[in-house]
């Protein structure tokens, strides 16, 4: 009889675990089909969530100053967003096409001329002096240097072309997540409860403080990178500008590239100096030099400023979970990075018997 019992008992438990293994198994299903569906507007909620979080803070003052009319407010910043972004690139694709058309009519009709180099490039460290024979033969016959070096010619152009079909997706799926976030502000106080919501499912009763820090991480990265990055940029395009350099706004583009992936604009600075050097009076390009080189030399203390403002973290944690975040998965792992190893470090520290919650009034 004891036998029977157990067999039954073992039965019973052999078909609850199916049973239990089945709607985990079609659950698990459902989510995997829904995430599918929903893959392709992924990297666009969540661009649209990250600039709804940055801009929140001055939606609200603009919504207190037109009455509390909220749609009204997301529709005036969505509008005013698009126009700061698409309108200049509009103009830096106008103006690159212009250039590169111009160029391939130089070179189709053996008109480009390619100035001299300077005597003093021959002792450059390194490459001055292959530099300085390369650009010499240029200058003498521009026609035999191209088919000379037609095979990096050639791929300079398409990874040119690519990369600017590359630039224009890229400007598309930004103007998308601009009307999104402005859907989002639209309803900031509802979405605001699901996300406070949310973290209390996964995270108990430090939900609201680890809302607390994602908020506070994503506007500290957007001010810390890529605030300093859009200054940085629109300074050194100013003196590029006003020197005469050519093509001063896609230099300035370059600038703005290069400090968000945290390069540094150096490397544009260094090559512009070097052409004030060659074209421009002593007087004119020492004083472009001085310039230029307190603009490169800003970001840092920037940084340390802006990106830890206000933070629940250490600065360090932000930075290197933004950087992280790049290498691993592109611009948008500036803030999934920063977020999620701000969160593992409160994490740690909790268990690490600290816990110590900071800025956020919660006891």
């Amino acid at each position: 009889m004891t036998e029977l019992g157990g067999t039954e008992q073992n039965a019973s438990t052999m078909a609850t675990a199916v049973d239990i293994a089945t709607r985990l198994g079609l659950l698990l299903l459902m989510i995997f089909m829904c995430f599918q569906i929903l893959r392709p507007f992924v990297s666009l909620a969540v661009w649209g969530i990250i600039l709804a979080v940055a801009v929140y803070p001055g939606y609200q003052a603009l919504n207190t100053r037109l009455g509390d009319r909220r749609k009204l407010t997301a529709v005036i910043l969505s509008i005013a967003a698009l126009l700061v972004v698409v309108l200049p690139s509009i103009h830096l694709a106008v103006s690159s096409v212009d250039g590169l058309k111009a160029l391939n009519v130089k070179m189709a009709d053996v008109t480009l001329m390619v100035p001299p180099p300077a005597e003093s490039v021959k002792v450059w460290p390194v490459i001055g002096e292959p530099l300085y024979n390369a650009w010499q033969e240029a200058s003498v016959n521009v026609a035999d240097t191209l088919k000379r070096f037609e095979p990096q010619v050639t791929a300079c152009g398409k990874w040119l072309l690519s990369t600017a079909v590359d630039a224009t997706f890229g400007v598309l799926k930004f103007a998308a997540s601009i009307i999104i976030a402005g859907i989002f502000l639209a309803t900031a106080a509802s979405g605001g409860q699901v996300a406070r919501n949310l973290f209390g499912r996964l995270a108990g009763k430090r939900g609201a403080e680890f809302a607390i820090i994602s908020e506070k991480t994503i506007r500290g990265v957007v001010k810390g990178i890529l605030g300093v990055a859009l200054l940085q940029a629109l300074l050194a395009g100013a003196g590029f500008a006003l020197a005469g350099i050519p093509a001063a706004g896609l230099w300035a583009f370059l600038c703005l590239f290069l400090a968000i992936v945290q390069i540094g604009i150096l490397p544009v600075v260094v090559g512009v100096i070097i052409f004030a050097f060659m074209k421009m009076s002593t007087l004119s390009a020492v004083l472009l030099t001085v310039y230029l080189v307190v603009v490169t030399l800003g970001d840092g203390p920037l940084k340390a400023i802006l990106l830890g403002r206000g933070a629940m973290v250490p600065m360090p944690v932000l930075f290197l979970g933004a950087i992280g975040g790049f290498i691993w998965i592109g611009f948008l792992g500036l803030f999934i990075g920063a977020v999620l190893l701000s969160l593992g470090y409160k994490l740690f520290e909790a268990w690490m018997g600290g816990g110590m919650v900071v800025n956020s009034g919660i006891k």
